[in-house]
């Protein structure tokens, strides 16, 4: 029996796809499009300059897919995932 993630994307899924998170190419206009297409879409969160806007950017995002369940609720988008980058101090 699936999970009720996996249940719960194949019912929001058009296609099972998941949108690369592309480097300076993402936005959070391209991430509410693919959500709307049936995909998961996604972003680097090094696309947000300064670092502060990313928050911005996920509300701005949250706020587009609202409006789109709020205008077809038989239609729900899939999610949208942000990547973050973890790094390490660099030594020597």
């Amino acid at each position: 029996m699936p999970s009720t993630l996996t249940q719960t994307l194949i019912a929001q899924l058009r296609l099972p796809v998941f949108a690369a998170p592309m480097f300076i190419v993402s936005t959070p206009e391209l991430v509410i499009a693919q959500c709307i297409s049936g995909i998961v879409g996604s972003i680097p969160a090094l696309n947000a300059r300064p670092q502060s806007k990313l928050g911005t950017w996920l509300a701005q995002i949250e706020e587009g897919l609202e409006r789109q369940r709020k205008q077809h609720p038989d239609q729900p988008p899939p999610p949208m995932r942000s990547t973050t980058l973890f790094t390490s101090p660099m030594t020597g």
